[in-house]
């Protein structure tokens, strides 16, 4: 459901591209430290299970990996509704309604941010393009699927309208100085 900009009173605005870039960049920084974490707990799975094959180690890892992403992100979506990237660039995720998250719906848009990385991702695999073609095909593909917002009528991503979501511009939560 996407609303017109008529109901959402103006106090729904969505935040500039570029701030959503930005907060997106910040957001790759520490998800290198969850990633840290995903790499301890893949790696603690490892040891108990007893793996033994390079294919059953990739294979844990990245479930683990997909799976404390997702964690991560939905746990901070329902209970804020903001990851600490997106505070920090006062960006807020609300349903189309402007109402907070269920974690049903955040899961639903956790599993189509794939949207993002997924065509550039699958294209590079299935040309065996090196490490770092990959890289890039994947930084081009997220580049892309974010100037495609630009289509959208209030400029929204696709898997927000996809999952009855949307980012907003929050408020600013600092105190006003006194004159």
């Amino acid at each position: 459901m996407i609303l017109a900009p008529a109901a959402t009173g103006g106090e729904l605005q969505a935040p500039s591209l570029r701030r959503r870039l930005a907060c997106l960049l910040y957001e790759g920084l520490l998800l290198f430290g969850v990633g840290l974490l995903s790499g301890a707990i893949g790696t603690l799975v490892l040891k108990l299970t007893g793996a033994d094959s390079a294919e059953m180690h990739a294979l844990v890892l990245q479930v683990v990996g997909i799976a404390v992403y997702g964690v991560y992100f939905v746990w901070f979506w329902v209970r804020r509704g903001q990851t600490l990237p997106m505070q920090t660039w006062r960006i807020k995720l609300v349903t189309a309604e402007g109402e907070p998250l269920t974690t049903t719906r955040a899961i639903l848009r956790y599993l189509a941010c794939a949207l993002w990385i997924a065509p550039a991702f699958l294209l590079a695999k299935l040309n065996h393009w090196p490490a770092a073609t990959e890289f890039t095909a994947v930084g081009v593909g997220i580049i892309v699927y974010a100037l495609l917002a630009r289509l959208h009528p209030q400029r929204q991503f696709w898997h927000d309208a996809l999952c009855g979501t949307r980012l907003v511009t929050a408020p600013d939560a600092r105190p006003s100085a006194a004159t």
